[in-house]
């Protein structure tokens, strides 16, 4: 199996650690631009593309046949195909694909139409991955509920109540969570986390993610906790 991965460099050596060249027959073309080439999507068997939600313009240039992962936290499929303008797409795969989030034994996935499922089963089992299949809503689920976790612990930080130490210690030993918030934080990158709330919070006016101006401002400025 041939894939077409586009991404940054850090989710290509993400992608690697998750999909390793060799298993189960995979090879790779790993392209780090948007400008993509019909030469350099022909011998592709699937495409997981990072970059799409930030140029859905660029759907168009994937063939009907095609299938293709979009990284679909930031993205609602449905509507990046609308703001694409097309009546027909490839088969069109959602994926969690922030951090950390994506080199999971579990794939987080979302489908454009729900026909697709027995592709999308089969393409995993050539991938060797279990996936969970989840709405197609932006934030996904994942994704959702971690930087909700990390917001209402910039909350606490906030109002000065405990530390950043204290708040990870204190969620990984009472909840059992792998990580505390703020380690999470950093390992996803602040801005994808202040960009998942954004994106929630405008689709869903909850005030539960509404962004905490620490949470912010650290954002603004750059900064990790």
């Amino acid at each position: 199996m041939h894939i077409v991965v586009l991404s940054g460099p850090e989710m290509a050596a993400e992608f690697q650690q998750k999909f390793p060249e060799g298993k189960e027959g995979i090879t790779y073309t790993f392209l780090h631009s948007h400008s993509l080439q019909d030469e350099q999507l022909k011998p592709s068997d699937i495409v997981f593309d990072f970059l799409l939600h930030e140029q859905p313009e660029r759907l168009s240039l994937y063939a009907p046949e095609q299938v293709v992962f979009c990284h679909a936290v930031m993205v609602q499929l449905a509507a990046l195909v609308k703001e694409a303008g097309l009546e027909r797409t490839c088969t069109l795969i959602g994926f969690n694909g922030l951090p950390t989030l994506f080199n999971r034994e579990v794939l987080e996935v979302s489908l454009l139409n729900t026909q697709d499922e027995p592709t999308l089963k089969q393409v995993c089992q050539a991938l060797g991955t279990a996936y969970l299949l989840v709405e197609d809503r932006v934030g996904m689920v994942t994704p959702r509920m971690i930087c909700m976790i990390i917001n209402e612990a910039c909350y606490t930080l906030q109002e000065q109540t405990a530390t950043t130490n204290d708040i990870d210690q204190g969620m990984k030993l009472g909840t059992n969570y792998p990580k505390g918030p703020f380690e999470w934080a950093n390992q996803i990158g602040v801005a994808n986390v202040y960009h998942v709330l954004q994106v929630v919070y405008e689709d869903t006016k909850e005030e539960r993610y509404k962004i905490c101006p620490l949470l912010k401002t650290k954002y603004l400025k750059g900064e990790r906790f």
